[in-house]
């Protein structure tokens, strides 16, 4: 769904089914946007950003997180700490262009 709805707005836009995926994917290309799921498999949204802020600190600091998942207390005080926008399932597709937009904005800063 993010994909066909960011399309359609004339964003190019790639997946990673998992979060060891992601990494090489980073490690090749350069992204302007990541967002990622709090609960993606083989690395934790957590784990994956906190690899973002050691080797791609620019990266890093536009990520959006998302997740559908039930949010233990833990994963809120991490999604806080970070300062990163997060975007709770489910969203509307107009939800989602918003919060991608803002992140966009701000790079442009």
């Amino acid at each position: 769904m993010c994909q066909r709805v960011l399309t359609r707005e004339g964003f190019e836009v790639e997946i990673a089914v998992n979060g060891t995926l992601a990494q090489d994917m980073i490690e090749k290309k350069q992204y302007h946007i990541c967002m990622i799921d709090i609960r993606t498999p083989k690395m934790s949204g957590a784990e994956l950003y906190q690899w973002l802020q050691k080797n791609y600190p620019q990266v890093a600091n536009n990520v959006i997180f998302t997740t559908g998942s039930v949010i233990d207390e833990q994963t809120m005080t991490f999604i806080e700490q970070s300062g990163r926008p997060f975007l709770p399932k489910p969203f509307t597709p107009n939800e989602l262009t918003a919060i991608v937009k803002e992140a966009l904005k701000s790079l442009e800063k």
